[in-house]
């Protein structure tokens, strides 16, 4: 078993940000709205986590984060891909009510393909309500000039703005060597040295201990452990992979030593937030995007990311808020759209009826005033022709024209097609589904065409609800 080993450079990065951080104190009173730390990692796998199951190495910092809070069971991810997701977590909705939200994912730039700023998101809605906005890491939802995170509601960015760069050299997706870097400090490109996990949890760390007379919402959106496939010691690694893309390298050892790497970076953070005493009244928020692929444990589920099988949606998710939560484990169905109505309850932030969300406000579940409850939720993927609606239970998938009904919570495989046995169950859920997508824009020639748009005309590429969200 490959265990979690603390090296000199990482207790002394760990010293330094402790004893920055321990003179900071709390500069504002106990009746202010909370701090919101919000942890994304990309392509983890359901149990790539000791804590949901992951036998060859310990992630103890995330392990324990996930006892001290809510863990979920059922969590899903709104795609099975990276672009998509966040779209869907950024406004609270069905991603595939943004033209952006239609690619899968984003691969390149093109003013019209991204998140419209005029549509109201977590961090804007947030910072209207008087909070310290920042994103840390991987934005993946547009391209300068049209888009960024400073346009839709952060007032800080340090990250990358495409889907995967070198954890070393910082280049963007294509041959590692010679791909422009994708590092930016605000809209500015900037240059560092180091390794990009580490990196992004030195600047969350600086983020964390600054005095300040307003609550804070960080997004924390970690490329690890998405390729390409590089430890902390893996440096002379980078310098040889001639294709950053998956197709070069790895191995079960390399992604061990990323996901330690990312664990004890989270780790960091935390004993950051635990030293400003300031952690009994700061909500952090771990997940993943979408499933995980090559080296990942998607256990017990079939399926990886790109697929509608469990194993591309179903996700490890987990919320701590020592004021305000007890720790348990939840069953309680959930989705990543649910996070923005969720943490607007939760902060006293109010949402913007214009563009009302898909999801649901789950603070009453955990906080034990509702007991949990069924839900409906969907889902398309235009690879394969995929669709799939989870009621209760029941879970219907059509890939490649061939359906298929599981019941998820004792099939969790999907394995035993009922199909054929409770054909009228399968026609209403295909039925709702059809019933849902038509409220959705359709995928058009257009969607995956390279060619942009004209400048200015992002705005227009999205829709407001045909209805609002059935009563659940």
């Amino acid at each position: 078993m490959v265990r979690s080993t603390l090296t000199r450079r990482t207790f002394v990065r760990t010293a330094a940000s402790l004893a920055a951080v321990s003179s900071v104190a709390p500069a504002f009173s106990a009746d202010r709205s909370p701090n919101i730390l919000f942890i994304l990692a990309d392509d983890l796998g359901f149990a790539d986590l000791s804590v949901y199951g992951r036998r060859e190495y310990r992630t103890d910092n995330l392990d324990r984060l996930a006892r001290q809070g809510i863990r979920f069971t059922q969590a899903y991810s709104n795609s099975a891909v990276c672009s998509a997701t966040r779209f869907a977590l950024m406004t609270g909705r069905y991603q595939y009510r943004l033209r952006g939200g239609l690619e899968e994912p984003i691969t390149r730039p093109n003013d019209a393909i991204g998140l419209p700023p005029a549509h109201p998101t977590l961090p804007s809605l947030l910072k209207r309500a008087g909070y310290a906005t920042a994103l840390i890491g991987k934005w993946h939802l547009g391209y300068l000039p049209t888009f960024g995170p400073l346009k839709s509601g952060y007032d800080e960015f340090f990250g990358n703005l495409g889907g995967a760069i070198d954890y070393f050299t910082h280049r963007g997706t294509g041959d590692a060597q010679t791909a422009p870097k994708d590092l930016y400090e605000g809209e500015t490109p900037v240059e560092k040295t180091g390794y990009y996990t580490q990196l992004l949890a030195d600047r969350a760390v600086e983020f964390i201990r600054r005095p300040r007379t307003q609550p804070y919402f960080l997004s924390l959106h970690f490329t690890a452990p998405h390729w390409p496939w590089e430890g902390p010691g893996d440096e002379a690694v980078s310098k040889r992979i001639k294709d950053i893309f998956h197709y070069d390298g790895g191995s079960l050892a390399t992604y061990a030593s990323m996901m330690l790497a990312l664990d004890e970076s989270i780790g960091r953070v935390l004993a950051a937030v635990s030293s400003t005493d300031l952690e009994s009244d700061t909500i952090v928020v771990f997940t993943s995007d979408n499933g995980g692929e090559r080296f990942s444990d998607n256990w017990p589920f079939s399926g990886q990311k790109t697929e509608l099988l469990e194993g591309g949606i179903r996700v490890p998710a987990f919320i701590r808020w020592p004021g305000r939560l007890r720790p348990a484990v939840s069953e309680q169905v959930c989705m990543t759209m649910d996070w923005l109505p969720t943490l607007l309850a939760a902060s006293g932030a109010a949402s913007d009826p214009a563009s009302p969300s898909d999801g649901d406000n789950l603070l009453p579940v955990l906080t034990g005033e509702r007991a949990a409850y069924e839900r409906t939720l969907f889902w398309r993927y235009k690879m394969n022709e995929q669709r799939a609606v989870r009621r209760g239970s029941l879970k219907y998938l059509k890939i490649a024209g061939n359906e298929f009904l599981f019941e998820v919570t004792s099939d969790p495989r999907e394995r035993a097609n009922l199909a054929a046995l409770r054909a009228d169950e399968l026609n209403s859920l295909r039925e709702t589904w059809e019933q849902w997508n038509a409220q959705m824009l359709p995928i058009t020639p257009d969607v995956f065409s390279s060619g942009p748009t004209a400048r200015g005309q992002a705005d227009r590429y999205w829709i407001p609800p045909v209805a609002p969200p059935p009563a659940r």
